[in-house]
């Protein structure tokens, strides 16, 4: 159709000041082409003709994704995301229109933030694509390591010892090199290593997940800043119902590429988006989400700190434990 196809085009050009008109406009074209966005936003008493700002937008409930096939439009899935989850319990289902324009999409982000791809090493304390290829983090991992043609980059979670030994390598070449991984990975890591990695970069992508007694991530990062001589843990933010990442490069202060947004709900009424909270539960745009839904309901509670920037405090009271740690039960 042609307004994808502009709407795609566009995508990267999208600036503060007309990120309110591509919501609306997208918003528009996923009600009237998505039957469950529109059931669910009628079912509310949104009237789209009414909608003017990105505050009155219907926000999809996350939940949904776990037991309805979300898309906008008629396609053939190409790929399917599916978040981990504890046994037996129902996991979000993704629905991918093009494999190939979220892996540019997260390839354009990163160099937005950290630069050039192929001059990194990518050290992941994840499970391999072959063990998950449903992960749309994993997914975004490998391309990485294919992009950056390092002989090094690769998939270490079961190989401890020759990821140490690539560490060591890695730091007499001084290196470019980001180590990725589950935080319960990189914190075992640290238990069992002593290494000073200031001049590599180390990432998380989350917390405990049920594998070990939870922590704060000002806690997490103490523990990794105080075993590998670091000044600042880096922090990967994604969701399996999303198609864009955030990354904070210091004390979790989070930051988007421009075509996302968070907006914060009163935590007891979910359609109460008081434009001025500076705290409360975590509602994303994400105007990647073409072919899905662009506008989510989420179970984390953030807090805005600026513009730019956002904290994740926590998950809501009861919800689900979920997230890209499972992956490594």
């Amino acid at each position: 159709m042609e307004f994808v196809k502009s709407f795609k085009a566009n995508l990267t050009k999208i600036t503060e000041s007309s990120f309110e008109a591509a919501a609306l406009q997208l918003f528009t074209y996923q009600y009237n082409n998505n039957p469950l966005y529109k059931t669910y936003s009628d079912y509310i008493n949104v009237d789209p003709s009414k909608v003017r700002t990105v505050a009155e937008i219907p926000f999809l409930p996350i939940e949904f994704f776990k037991n309805q096939i979300v898309k906008t439009g008629k396609w053939e899935t190409q790929a399917i995301f599916e978040s981990s989850g504890t046994t037996g319990a129902i996991t979000s289902k993704h629905h991918i229109e093009d494999l190939g324009f979220y892996l540019n999409q997260s390839e354009m982000i990163f160099r937005e933030f950290y630069g050039q791809p192929e001059e990194y090493t990518f050290l992941a304390l994840l499970p391999s694509y072959l063990e998950r290829n449903n992960s749309s983090l994993v997914y975004m991992i490998d391309h990485f390591i294919k992009v950056s043609k390092s002989e090094h980059s690769g998939f270490y979670l079961n190989e401890v010892d020759q990821l140490m030994e690539t560490i060591k390598r890695l730091k007499n070449k001084r290196t470019k090199t980001i180590i990725i991984g589950v935080t319960f990975a990189l914190l075992e890591l640290a238990e069992n290593f002593k290494e000073d990695l200031s001049e590599m970069t180390v990432m998380e992508t989350g917390g405990m997940k049920g594998r070990r007694k939870e922590l704060t991530q000002n806690e997490v990062h103490q523990i990794l800043k105080d075993s590998f001589s670091l000044e600042n843990v880096h922090t990967e933010y994604g969701m399996t119902e999303l198609l864009s990442q955030a990354y904070s490069k210091r004390n979790g202060l989070l930051s988007w590429p421009s075509w996302c947004k968070v907006l914060l709900r009163d935590l007891n009424d979910p359609f109460d988006m008081g434009t001025k909270r500076k705290t409360g539960g975590v509602n994303i745009i994400d105007l990647a989400n073409i072919h899905s839904c662009a506008f989510i309901e989420t179970k984390d509670i953030g807090e805005i700190i600026n513009q730019k920037e956002f904290k994740v405090l926590g998950r809501m009271d009861n919800s689900e434990v979920r997230g890209c740690n499972l992956l490594i039960q």
